[in-house]
């Protein structure tokens, strides 16, 4: 395979982003866990074939993931998220007509709160079970509110993206004038998401026809098995009583996002480990004051997810083995590989290339 290194950096660059996309196209295709497996493809040829040093995997983003998912999957078998589910199904059936509108802000607060997508699974039948109800086009509220679950993500104090961003922007070389970490980011991030969130529920409003014209969906209800099936048996939390230890759980778990967003906010209530040093030159910061190597937000949310996750299981008798066993840690699983694999892969390629990259921007 000499004939690959010996070719130009741009030919190189060129190849090898090939690989990276059809490994990503075909992984996405397959769905699931194979997008992280199809990047150990991506990742073999980069090495074996061009030679390149592999590059890291982001350790920190998916050591972050299983913390959160696991104190999330550990609320989901407590039945603290039923509580939370249970509260949003009420806000929701309080407010039919306005469904369109109230779910996709409903799913947005969920990841909000548990900072994964991967929580609103239970919530999408009740959302389904109400639309059909009042003869609202099911995927107007559905579709909303799947896209807004995942934005979420990005106005999550106990997010990866949110802590991820953070710390690029800190250290990045020419860093934002009057950015000062973690929560002037949530500043930006929280009001934009739900003004989009309120755009994306006007859109879906006007989304396909109303289900009393839609002369195809009538034709198919006419039938009474397709209408049995299309409206079925209703999809509810209300009439479940859910024991005390369930109402536990859930302050637990939101009294570890209260702590981390505390963390974020004051930064002197972080352990700190003196001033940062670089080649025997105390360093400072943009203002002058004294850069301190303190605790990183990453840990901060690590360690308050696990705490999260112990108190609630030696405080409700949770059963752990529900815990390996339930939707939101079987996807948060498969999040965690294909984040593995792809952004091995990614790193592995694009670290190579970056001075090319910046040479080539820095001309346009």
């Amino acid at each position: 395979m000499d004939f690959l290194t010996n070719l130009s950096e741009g030919y190189q660059f060129g190849i090898q982003l090939l690989v990276v996309l059809i490994c990503l196209f075909y992984g996405a295709r397959k769905g699931g866990i194979a997008l992280g497996l199809l990047g150990g493809i991506g990742i073999l040829m980069l090495v074996f074939f061009f030679h390149i040093k592999p590059g890291k995997p982001a350790i920190d983003v998916m050591l972050t993931i299983l913390a959160v998912v696991v104190a999330s999957a550990t609320l989901q078998a407590s039945g603290g998220l039923d509580i939370m589910l249970q509260i949003a199904e009420k806000i929701l059936r309080r407010n039919p007509k306005l469904l369109t509108i109230f779910a996709p802000f409903v799913t947005c607060f969920l990841t909000i709160l548990c900072g994964t997508g991967h929580v609103v699974y239970t919530i999408m039948p009740i959302i389904y079970d109400i639309a059909i109800k009042n003869n609202i086009r099911p995927e107007r509220p559905m579709a909303a509110a799947s896209v807004a679950s995942q934005m979420g993500i990005i106005a999550s104090p106990v997010s990866v993206a949110v802590v991820s961003l953070t710390a690029l922007l800190l250290n990045a070389d020419h860093k934002l004038a009057g950015f000062d970490g973690y929560i002037n980011l949530l500043q930006i991030t929280i009001p934009s998401t739900l003004f989009g969130v309120l755009c994306i529920g006007i859109f879906s409003w006007f989304r396909g026809k109303d289900l009393d014209k839609d002369a195809e969906f009538q034709a198919r209800i006419n039938n009474p098995e397709t209408k049995k099936y299309v409206y079925g048996d209703s999809k509810t939390l209300l009439d479940v009583n859910l024991p005390q230890s369930s109402w536990i759980a859930m302050w637990i778990f939101l009294g570890a996002i209260v702590c981390v967003a505390l963390f974020g906010i004051f930064d002197s209530l972080r352990p700190n480990w003196g001033q940062v040093m670089k080649d025997g030159v105390a360093q400072v910061d943009e203002l002058g004051n004294p850069k301190m190597d303190s605790l990183s937000m990453v840990a901060v949310i690590q360690m308050f997810m696990l705490l999260a996750g112990s108190l609630i299981i030696i405080f409700t008798n949770t059963d752990v083995k529900k815990i390996g066993s339930n939707e939101i840690f079987k996807s948060g699983m498969i999040a965690l590989v294909a984040v593995f694999g792809i952004s091995w892969m990614a790193d592995t390629m694009f670290a190579v290339h970056t001075p090319m990259m910046k040479d080539v921007m820095s001309v346009l």
